[in-house]
């Protein structure tokens, strides 16, 4: 019996070594056009549902350039509901993963576990907690706006519609979310150069439901209110019924951020004083053009701040 070739053993060893550890994206990028999910947080929001649109439009413009699979939560703490659907995409053997996270903390594992299966991950919206990814020893990059800077924008307007000391209230987003937490130091940053006093701060969940009776409790603990500062459009709907139900509309102001559809009507009507556009049409789309870029080669993890604008009652007409 012949001994079998061994240069021919060798080679064959060495392929398989090679094939084995070369990351599962490269294999399937190899075979086609590259897969890449989308995944939200609430479509019950009008921001992601303007997000989603704005990203089937991209791939309709763009479809032979890649596959896309979008998937939402109904509710925007329905965070293990999130980490389940990064573990089915990840079976479904994508090639990237566009996230805006439900949680700054909670994804993160997750989400380094497709990294490891070989899948890039490019992070939107509401961006991962720093320490958590250096604990983990993953980088994953952030595509999207400084959160505070445009709170600082909404807050500074709404200071020069008040007088110094006058009392303000704010409505949070979620505690655990990098988002929230910045546009609540954004409005702090702004009422502390304004000199005014903020006498409640509390989280509706980003909610309209939830940020209703907190508005409500605020106006009726503090008679004199002037303002309430809400971290998203859906929570400043909350604040506005509220106030007109306790019969205030024109003693107390209502700032948001997000610049959804319902609150742009509200702000021809004067009902709400201004908002914060963070181009939720185009924030998924920024995600998927670095994601493609770094599917190409042509891209390494680094962060990428995309636009904030101010919307007041003129910047619409």
């Amino acid at each position: 019996m012949r001994k079998p070739n061994k240069t021919i053993i060798g080679v064959l060893v060495f392929c398989a070594v090679i094939l084995f550890i070369l990351p599962a994206g490269c294999k399937r990028r190899e075979t086609g056009k590259p897969k890449i999910a989308l995944i939200m947080k609430s479509l019950a929001n009008e921001f992601f549902k303007t997000m989603e649109e704005g990203a089937v439009a991209h791939h309709k413009e763009h479809s032979e350039q890649y596959d896309l699979t979008v998937v939402g939560i109904k509710d925007e703490q329905d965070v293990a509901k999130q980490i389940d659907y990064v573990e089915s995409i990840m079976a479904q053997k994508v090639d990237a993963i566009v996230i805006a996270p439900a949680d700054s903390k909670a994804l993160v594992p997750v989400c380094k576990k497709a990294m490891d299966a070989g899948i890039i991950v490019v992070n939107i919206d509401n961006k991962f907690d720093a320490a958590v990814l250096a604990d983990k020893g993953v980088k994953i990059p952030f595509v999207g706006p400084d959160n505070r800077k445009g709170a600082r924008l909404a807050g500074v307007y709404l200071a020069s519609k008040l007088k110094p000391g006058d009392k303000v209230a704010i409505i949070e987003g979620i505690p655990n979310a990098f988002n929230g937490i910045q546009r609540k130091l954004g409005f702090e940053d702004a009422m502390k150069v304004g000199r005014m006093n903020i006498v409640s701060s509390q989280s509706g969940y980003w909610e309209t439901s939830k940020a209703e009776p907190i508005a409500s409790a605020q106006i009726t603990e503090h008679a004199d209110l002037k303002a309430v500062l809400c971290a998203n459009d859906s929570m400043a709907l909350g604040a506005i019924a509220a106030i007109r139900a306790a019969g205030k509309s024109d003693d107390v102001l209502v700032i948001g951020f997000d610049n959804i559809t319902a609150v742009q009507r509200l702000l021809k009507e004067g009902k709400i004083l201004c908002t914060v556009d963070q181009h939720a049409d185009k924030l998924a789309l920024y995600g998927i053009e670095y994601a493609l870029e770094m599917l190409k080669g042509q891209g390494t993890p680094s962060d990428k701040e995309t636009p904030v604008d101010l919307i007041t009652t003129e910047t619409l007409q």
